[in-house]
């Protein structure tokens, strides 16, 4: 199973030198350079120019690394964890993301944390906009062992959303994760869609989807939440997955998060493995950022 130091490794390695750079050549970084670096792990440029201004000067309270925790983890927030519980109807969570953020994958691996934690999950593909879209979550339900509803390619995915809540009904599921087709937020039709299932689901049970969960792609940067902010003008988001962690080297972009989207961050993708997608941990997030950075 993944850890956070090992999956924030190119991160830090950009991260880490607002510390070590200036450390191997006995010299304190500039305001300039430490500003490049954090950038560069794509912190988001407002948090950045408050900490810099902060850091580099004489009247800061702590050394200049307790000072750069303390912010960051006030651009976190508080780390909010999901509950899984029995529930007496299906609690509906709809994955929402772009092509290749990695919502079936994802879904699946919720499913997989479902079985674990004793409650009775579903997997729904609405993604019926491409050939494989449904017939891949299927796999992955049967390798999971859990429920499945999906739809062929064409079919109304409404439809589909609608059939997989009903059938968690009478199956008496706790959870329902339905995932949508991928789709890039400035196509206006698939836009439309996503409410169009939600009213459907809310036809057959008052109050879903109960959750509306945003999958990011770690690799995107920045570029993520503008889409997300696009995302949540459609649908309002309740909460934030994070994936591929362990491939980027812009994992600062989850201190925009709070700031500009307001919702949670709940699990975030280690590695690859179906037990590599974890609650999301701000504590852990931030030490594996410093890694074994000191103050210069």
């Amino acid at each position: 199973m993944a850890g956070w130091f090992g999956a924030l490794t190119k991160t830090r390695n950009v991260f880490g030198k607002v510390f070590t750079r200036g450390k191997k050549d006995g010299r304190i970084l500039d305001p300039d350079e430490m500003e490049e670096l954090l950038l560069r792990s794509d912190v988001p440029a407002r948090l950045v120019m408050e900490m810099v201004d902060e850091l580099d000067s004489p009247f800061r309270r702590g050394t200049r690394e307790e000072v750069l925790r303390k912010r960051l983890a006030e651009a976190l927030g508080e780390t909010r964890l999901f509950e899984w519980t029995a529930n007496a109807e299906p609690h509906v969570i709809m994955l929402l993301g772009v092509n290749g953020s990695g919502k079936t994958t994802t879904a699946a691996k919720l499913a997989k944390k479902a079985l674990g934690q004793g409650c009775k999950p579903m997997l729904c593909g609405s993604d019926t906009f491409r050939a494989a879209g449904s017939s891949q979550l299927k796999l992955w339900s049967e390798r999971v062992g859990c429920d499945f509803v999906g739809g062929a390619m064409g079919h109304d995915a409404a439809g589909v959303a609608f059939n997989a809540v009903d059938a968690a009904l009478e199956k008496r599921c706790d959870f329902v994760f339905v995932d949508t087709a991928g789709r890039m937020h400035t196509k206006t039709p698939l836009m439309d869609e996503l409410p169009k299932m939600c009213r459907a689901m809310k036809k057959r049970l008052p109050g879903a989807p109960h959750d509306v969960w945003m999958v990011l792609d770690a690799s995107l940067g920045q570029n993520a939440i503008i889409q997300a902010k696009q995302f949540n003008e459609v649908v309002p988001l309740t909460g934030i997955v994070v994936t591929k962690l362990d491939g980027s080297s812009k994992a600062g972009f989850l201190f925009s998060v709070k700031h500009e989207l307001n919702v949670p961050i709940l699990f975030a993708g280690l590695g690859e493995g179906e037990d590599d997608l974890v609650p999301f941990n701000a504590d852990e997030f931030i030490d594996a950022l410093f890694g074994d950075a000191a103050e210069e």
